[in-house]
């Protein structure tokens, strides 16, 4: 059985801290020993010179990757990196302003995304002197469920008995470590930095600079680089291409772009830039192109819901795929996926009305008035509001009437007629396993009648 960190002692924690350090050491030294050990291999007996060159040059890379030697000037060069969550780098490569850590907005929730949606395997970037870089691949070593960088920030005794035996200088190598994570100086923008004038008041505004936020961006795309060209991936792609059956689908980015940051020194930008090897995927950002037959005011019909609303391709299948459901869980219990199930599809059915009433808002108002509308008045006081600004008796009827209400019955008793099987008639029991949903979609739909 594996053993907590604090479960041991700090002997034994400090051990293997230590023989963590030192094979990260030994596998940064032995490339540099091999390609010295092939450059004496290729010089003659002779060439004393530079011979001796070469050895010196292999005991000086052996004394600089002893541990004190190298923990020393990691310390030295980690004032050269901050660790960060949102940085200004890729506005300009030479803006030389703050980059922040920021995990969490308080104001912001799930309707918005954001770094504060990652809420776990949130990957920090790290900005400054790509040189330094070893540094933080060091820090990020993990011994015991904790990387190096979280032991210096707690101080943690056993980190800094694998430092040196100098407990003071061990201390203050922690704490330099730790500055990883703090901001540099003061916050501060840069001219090569983007920033907005945001109006306040009458007089006023707020000077706004937004920072590129680069580990959200990261976890981006690591998805979409999975869904592009991971096995099992191409694996759904080959059997849909082959019409063969596959456990699972795969997802497409239409129209994606790249936009590349650092050129050929990607990881002059930061070291998350430099994984995604400079790139930065661009989702389309466009309004749709509306497509659509020419629209026709719903005459000769004393209502919407039957043979106009009803008979839309999208709607018959969503109420066949409902009815298909309740019927496949009749005897069931009421379970948390069976609820979920039934909000869902009910809301599809809902998001269908709303946007049948918004093609119909598109219609010259008045339409209600042709000689051939049967529609009855509550009907025309959702679907043809803009008559009411120039019909006054119109106007009336729309402030004084329930056609609200109406409307939402109508809904309900239209969807009951659909979904009624011999197995599930509604109206009846079964109708009271979704009846608190369809309550709950009524509501919905009133509001955005009364705000319509």
């Amino acid at each position: 059985m594996q053993q907590t960190s604090d479960s041991l002692s700090i002997p034994a924690r400090s051990h293997r801290i230590r023989a963590e350090i030192l094979e990260f050491l030994q596998k940064r030294l032995q490339p540099k020993l091999d390609g010295l050990q092939k450059k004496r291999a290729k010089l003659k007996e002779h060439q004393i010179e530079e011979i001796r060159k070469v050895e010196l040059e292999r005991d000086k890379e052996i004394l600089r990757h002893q541990p004190e030697e190298w923990i020393a000037d990691a310390v030295r060069r980690v004032a050269q990196l901050q660790q960060a969550t949102h940085s200004l780098k890729f506005t300009h490569p030479k803006a030389e302003g703050s980059a922040l850590i920021l995990q969490a907005n308080p104001i912001a929730n799930d309707n918005y995304v954001g770094t504060h949606t990652i809420r776990v395997n949130l990957e920090f970037d790290v900005v400054g002197n790509a040189a330094a870089l070893d540094v933080y691949t060091f820090l990020r070593l993990s011994v015991d469920g904790q990387s190096l960088l979280e032991h210096a920030i707690s101080l943690d005794p056993a980190l800094a008995a694998a430092f040196c035996s100098d407990e003071e200088r061990a201390k203050n190598w922690m704490a330099a470590f730790a500055t990883l994570v703090q901001p540099k100086g003061e916050l501060s923008s840069h001219k090569l930095a983007k920033q907005i004038y945001w109006p306040v008041g009458q007089k006023g505004y707020h000077l706004l600079a937004p920072l590129f936020p680069t580990s959200l961006l990261h976890d981006v795309w690591k998805m979409i680089e999975d869904d592009r060209f991971s096995e099992t991936s191409k694996a759904a792609r080959d059997a849909c291409r082959a019409k063969v059956a596959y456990p699972h689908g795969y997802r497409e980015y239409p129209d994606l772009a790249v936009q590349n940051f650092g050129g050929t020194k990607p990881q002059n930008i930061s070291l998350l830039n430099s994984k995604r090897r400079g790139k930065n995927y661009l989702l389309p950002s466009l309004p749709p192109t509306w497509r659509s037959s020419t629209l026709r005011p719903p005459l000769r019909v004393n209502s919407v819901f039957d043979r106009i609303f009803g008979n839309r391709p999208r709607v018959r299948e969503l109420t066949r795929i409902f009815r298909e459901f309740l019927v496949s869980v009749v005897g069931i219990d009421s379970n948390i996926r069976i609820r979920n199930k039934r909000a869902e599809l009910i809301g599809y059915i809902r998001d269908e009305l709303f946007q049948f009433a918004a093609e119909i808002h598109e219609l010259k108002a008045g339409w209600s008035l042709d000689p051939d509308s049967r529609l009855n008045p509550e009907e025309q006081c959702w679907l043809d509001p803009g008559r009411a600004r120039e019909d006054k008796a119109f106007a009336d009827l729309c402030r004084k009437g329930d056609w609200q209400n109406a409307i939402c019955q109508r809904f309900a008793n239209w969807l009951n007629a659909r979904l009624n099987t011999a197995q599930t008639p509604m109206g009846q029991t079964e109708a009271a396993h979704w009846a608190d949903i369809l309550d709950e979609e009524l509501q919905m739909i009133r509001m955005e009648l009364d705000h319509g």
